[in-house]
């Protein structure tokens, strides 16, 4: 006999996501305010009221500092994880080779990212 069991988790999650992606919709369409009002057509960033021209240039710094970003990110989601587990003695040394070539692939993008220059901050005023 074929055991199934799995097959139905997957198949109750699913339900349960198609249900709840379902409810969130329509509460959403039942308690939206429904009136337009020239407040709701403007434009807002964060918050603050738009001023100005609709387009501006924006410094190619501020990306270099959101992918730096995302690598650190990216690189603690990988870290946390493995030093939670870092207390079993049968991981032996290979996990820590691992985990040590990854931290050098890391260090030597924060190098280069340095001797770029993107890690200095220089102020355009």
């Amino acid at each position: 006999m074929i055991d199934l069991t799995g097959y139905l988790v997957l198949g109750c999650v699913l339900i349960a996501g198609v249900v709840l992606f379902s409810a969130a919709m329509v509460m959403r369409r039942l308690l939206a305010p429904r009136a337009v009002v020239p407040a709701g057509l403007t434009t807002y960033e964060s918050g603050v009221d738009p001023v100005g021209a609709g387009w501006t240039q924006v410094n190619v710094r501020y990306l270099s500092f959101a992918f730096l970003y995302v690598i650190f990110a990216v690189d603690a989601v990988y870290l946390f994880p493995w030093a939670l587990v870092l207390r079993d003695h049968h991981l032996g040394r290979t996990t820590l080779v691992e985990v040590a070539v990854f931290v050098a692939i890391v260090l030597v993008g924060l190098v280069h990212a340095g001797r770029r220059g993107l890690l200095t901050w220089e102020d355009d005023a």
